[in-house]
């Protein structure tokens, strides 16, 4: 069993998003003591920041998806008309609370702190270089072991043609602004863009926005309902899940949709028969295809309306629950004509006469302001150099080994989109989304909240106390060298491929790791058994398993089961 003196070493948790907040909380009840949390934000919450975060804003998930097992999340004062959604500003108190309750005056926080760089020093100890964002003072923290929880949405991704370099450079005077600073600029904004009082209001008092991810429509919607003109301009959407009233927890918050998308290894008779025949692919397909197509006519989409351009629902990763059909919601605002859509297509860039942007389909828009829901790069390019990212295994890189496995007998798999060739040549060896496979052999490192998962509260848990049991040196289910590692890893990473072939240039190394969306379950009872625990805890028959509801009560004792299992690992090593 591990001693006191691995407990009392320093680790640094780069993150205070809800990865970043759980793994500390349980890494204290595990008996570590030394605990820093590092932010650039000025609160804690990530993606939930106070900052961040404005009203109207509505996470994609259905109530008690991003709750910890150990504070109870209240349901939403309007609720029953926004089908249980929490807004931006629930997530926020939440994870302020979750802080509070847990781990104030227990762990030092850093906040608005900048990492600059983590490197490996000459004693095998982890620097990491950072400056204060008021002061500009800079120093360098040692750690025994490093939790890297940045996630996927801190450094924002812009396209050079539409940046505002390029506005400068071409003489635009409105405003330019990716969506991460939506939040923080929307005052500038509304000061920018005159209300909408009429039809015949200036056109060019309006806001374009780019992108047709959730985060623009969601911006789309603020504007409109702030009464400014908006026009929309994108490709292709996001699907969605929508119903005129909210699915039963049975199907919603059980093991279905887990089953019914499908999984690198599938563990029972249901998903075998699902996947791997030609009746149950069609069966699985069908169920898929309704999905969508009530999604739309719930929310009252015209057949001939572009918001029906969307990636498909069984091989996307890019789905938002979006609860109940609502007067105020996105697809409402657009059926009434209060945002304007151009699509498909996409825009080129600035004009030169200093006003207004080219769209490919030859349309002119003169905004006083562009909104650049563009998405995100990774957030650990700026905090690796090189030759460090390449030591430990953290970028994105050639594959090492040879595939074998090919998945050829899913029949569900069959028809897919089509993988686009320079993403053929790439992969990352990140084993189970959490550590660097090189690295595995150290237990210095890991990463949290890379999983891409449609219930982040249960997954983060889970993926917390995997870590926890990684650092203390536990007996567990982990490949016997780096090269086993690494193999495992570039497996995953081609199934990823497989399963979602046109996500793949969607996402960034930091949030690539696992696409394990709908499959969250499975890759949850994986990490389980890894740590000698059962998995499938939410019980039932061979009839009626897939609908039992999942619940955090069935992780809220890890921290004690994981002990109990360990000191029987232990005596029976050592009788």
């Amino acid at each position: 069993m591990p001693g006191p003196a691995v407990l009392s070493e320093a680790i640094g948790i780069v993150g205070a998003g809800v990865a970043g907040l759980i793994s500390a909380h349980v890494l204290l009840k595990d008996g570590f003591t030394d605990i820093t949390l590092i932010s650039r934000d000025k609160s804690v919450g990530g993606t939930w920041a106070r900052h961040r975060v404005y009203p109207g804003l509505y996470i994609n998930n259905v109530h008690g998806e991003y709750r910890l097992s150990g504070l109870e999340m209240p349901l939403p004062e309007n609720a029953a008309r926004v089908g249980g959604r929490l807004s931006g500003t629930d997530m926020c108190e939440y994870m302020e609370k979750y802080s509070a309750t847990f781990l104030e005056g227990k762990v030092k926080f850093m906040l608005q702190t900048e990492v600059l760089d983590i490197s490996r020093n000459a004693e095998g100890k982890w620097s990491v270089r950072v400056e204060n964002a008021q002061s500009r003072a800079r120093e360098v923290l040692a750690f025994s072991r490093i939790i890297l929880a940045t996630g996927g949405c801190s450094n924002p991704k812009i396209p050079a043609e539409l940046s505002p370099r390029a506005a400068e450079d071409t003489g635009y005077k409105g405003l330019v602004i990716h969506s991460s600073q939506f939040a923080s600029r929307l005052d500038d904004i509304l000061a920018a863009v005159k209300p909408r009082e009429s039809e015949d209001t200036d056109d060019e008092e309006r806001v374009l926005v780019i992108g047709g991810g959730k985060s623009s429509q969601d911006i789309c919607t603020k504007l409109a309902i702030e009464g400014r003109k908006v026009t929309m301009v994108f490709d292709t959407t996001d699907v969605f899940l929508g119903t005129a009233s909210p699915l039963p927890d049975f199907l919603r918050k059980s093991r279905f949709l887990a089953v019914l998308s499908g999984y690198c290894s599938l563990n029972t008779r249901l998903e075998r028969f699902l996947h791997t025949t030609s009746i149950g692919s069609a069966i699985n397909h069908f169920i898929w295809r309704k999905l969508g197509e009530s999604s739309f006519d719930a929310f009252q989409v015209p057949q001939n309306s572009p918001l029906r351009r969307t990636h498909p629902m069984f091989w996307g990763i890019r789905l938002s629950d979006d609860g109940n059909y609502r007067p105020d919601c996105f697809h409402a605002l657009v059926n009434t004509g209060a945002i304007d859509i151009i699509s498909p297509a996409r825009v080129e860039g600035y004009s030169k006469d200093g006003k207004s942007l080219v769209v490919s389909d030859g349309t002119i828009v003169s905004p006083k302001a562009v909104l650049l829901a563009t998405g995100y790069q990774s957030s650990w390019s700026d905090i690796f150099a090189t030759k460090m990212a390449e030591e430990l295994g953290i970028n994105r890189h050639a594959p090492h080994t040879t595939i074998e496995a090919t998945w050829d007998n899913y029949k569900s798999l069959k028809n897919p989109p089509a993988l686009k060739p320079e993403h053929k040549l790439w992969t990352t060896s990140i084993y189970r989304g959490i550590v660097p496979a090189k690295n595995i052999e150290r237990r210095d490192f890991a990463i949290a909240g890379a999983l891409f998962s449609a219930n982040l509260g249960y997954t983060n848990e889970v993926v917390a106390h995997w870590i926890a049991s990684y650092f203390r040196g536990d007996k567990m289910h982990l490949p016997t060298s780096a090269e086993e590692a690494i193999a495992k890893a570039e497996e995953k990473a081609h199934w990823m491929k497989v399963r979602f072939p046109d996500m793949v240039s969607w996402v960034n190394e930091s949030y690539s790791t696992s696409f394990d969306f709908w499959s969250w379950p499975q890759a949850a009872d994986e990490l389980l058994n890894d740590m000698y625990l059962p998995g499938m805890r939410s019980g039932g028959n061979w009839l009626n398993w897939v609908f039992k509801v999942i619940d955090l009560k069935e992780i809220e004792n890890l921290t004690d089961e994981r002990e109990i299992k360990q000191k029987e690992l232990s005596s029976l090593q050592h009788p």
